[in-house]
């Protein structure tokens, strides 16, 4: 296992999409487990799905802010893009960690709505990493994506795979932030650390997701529609364990260290963070059913199989995605390991509270 080298206690740090699904279960995480740290968030608030659940968030966030005493927290609402407002933000706070999460997320989005992938993936992160250039910081974390996997057949999918078959702008922009990574952490010495994430679900996730979408649509008595016929497989993983990998890798920065040329070795690492426990999507559908009964959403005499349609493929999509955690495992000593129905059970809970 890595030994930790960034101690938390104390630091600033930089949460970019704070109002996001994964931004903002991270800040609260933050908050409940380190005595004290000042936690700057920063998101666009866009919508691209209902900014009712990013204010929400944020609400539960300044709620936990203010009974912690020894934390602070400060929003901005603004763009990752606007590099004078990245810049100003750095240079005023000084950062000790950064963790970027804001991006322009969704693979089917990506082929309607190019422009805002590279505003936000592209330019906005090569914001953050001149930012990090010019004002040093002890860990820069950055989301990356199962997407850059592609059309790779070999499963489990590892870190050590070629990821060069993107199938979406959306993957082709994950894979450019971690190619920048690499070349910013060769240039200037800037320990990085990339994390592909796959498929996370959970309590006030994104409404893009299917496990929302199938929700709304059910409780309005629409059809929801399942991709390949039925043949899909997701890497399901709950938000509360992709948390846990972040701040653990927060804390472990990758090395300084010099090659035998005299130039630093690039401190650099990607790691996925998945379930490590794909599921196939005809099955992840009747247990949300399931479960979506039991939270009362929607009735117990509810005609599923009316509700229920099998579809060819969409552009963009894989057949499959299953990540290989031996490596988070390796370095830090943990595996995802929440269950579908468990986590499934706490979004119906929270959905039934939500809108009900």
């Amino acid at each position: 296992m890595l030994s930790q080298n960034v101690n938390l206690n104390g630091k600033t740090v930089l949460v970019t999409g704070a109002a996001g699904f994964i931004g903002s279960n991270l800040v609260t995480e933050l908050m409940k487990t380190v005595d004290s740290i000042k936690i700057v968030g920063i998101d666009n608030m866009n919508d691209y799905y209902d900014v009712a659940i990013k204010e929400y968030r944020l609400r539960e966030i300044e709620k936990l802010a203010a009974e912690k005493d020894k934390c602070e927290w400060i929003f901005i609402k603004g763009n990752i893009a606007d590099r004078a407002l990245i810049d100003e933000c750095f240079e005023k706070y000084g950062f000790d960690v950064v963790v970027n999460l804001a991006a322009q997320a969704g693979v089917r989005y990506s082929i309607t709505n190019p422009d805002v992938y590279i505003e936000s993936n592209i330019i906005g992160f090569y914001n953050i990493l001149e930012a990090c250039r010019n004002n040093p910081v002890e860990h820069l974390v950055y989301a990356s994506s199962s997407s850059v996997y592609g059309s790779n057949k070999k499963i489990p999918y590892s870190t050590d795979d070629k990821v060069d078959n993107p199938v979406s702008l959306y993957a082709a922009t994950k894979k450019s932030n971690e190619l920048m990574a690499h070349s910013y952490s060769k240039l200037y010495n800037i320990p990085s650390t990339g994390l592909r994430f796959f498929t996370v679900y959970g309590p006030a996730g994104r409404p893009d997701m299917a496990y929302f979408g199938f929700t709304n649509k059910l409780r309005a008595g629409d059809n929801i529609q399942i991709f390949n016929f039925g043949n899909c497989k997701r890497d399901f993983t709950f938000v509360d364990d992709i948390v846990e990998g972040v701040k653990r890798v927060m804390q472990c920065a990758p090395e300084k260290e010099n090659g035998e040329d005299g130039l630093p070795i690039p401190p650099y690492r990607v790691y996925n963070i998945g379930n490590n426990s794909p599921e196939n999507l005809l099955d992840f559908v009747d247990i949300l059913q399931q479960e979506l009964i039991r939270a009362e959403v929607l009735p117990a005499d509810y005609d599923f199989e009316a509700h229920k349609q099998l579809v060819p493929m969409q552009a963009g999509d894989v057949p499959v995605t299953y990540a290989d955690t031996s490596a988070l495992e390796r370095d830090f000593g943990f595996k995802p390991s929440t269950s579908l129905r468990d986590g499934l059970r706490k979004f119906a809970e929270w959905y039934k509270e939500f809108y009900m």
